[in-house]
C-alpha cells in the first residue's frame, strides 16, 4: 500500500511512503500507523482516509495495491 500525508503529519511521517504489511481495513490501519508513531495517535484519531482518491470509513477493506492518503482536519479562514 502506498499512503501519502498531509499538514502535521509530515512532522510525524514521510510525505509518501509504502507499507507492506497485510491491514484488513483502514481501522487496522490507523492501529499500525500509531504503532509506528505513538506520539502522532492525537491527531490520526480525527483524520479522514481516502483510497484511491475516494474518503471511505473506517471498516473499508484495504487491497496491497491502494493508494491511501490520510487527511487530518484543517481550518481556514
Amino acid at each position: 500500500m502506498k499512503i501519502e500525508v498531509f499538514a502535521v503529519l509530515k512532522d510525524f511521517y514521510d510525505k509518501q511512503f509504502t507499507i507492506g504489511e497485510a491491514l484488513k481495513d483502514i481501522h487496522e490501519l490507523k492501529r499500525y500507523l500509531i504503532t509506528q508513531k505513538p506520539e502522532a495517535e492525537g491527531i490520526l484519531r480525527v483524520c479522514r482516509f481516502a483510497v484511491n482518491d475516494e474518503l471511505v470509513g473506517s471498516h473499508y477493506n484495504l487491497k496491497a495495491d491502494d493508494r491511501i492518503s490520510v487527511i487530518p482536519p484543517s481550518s481556514g479562514g
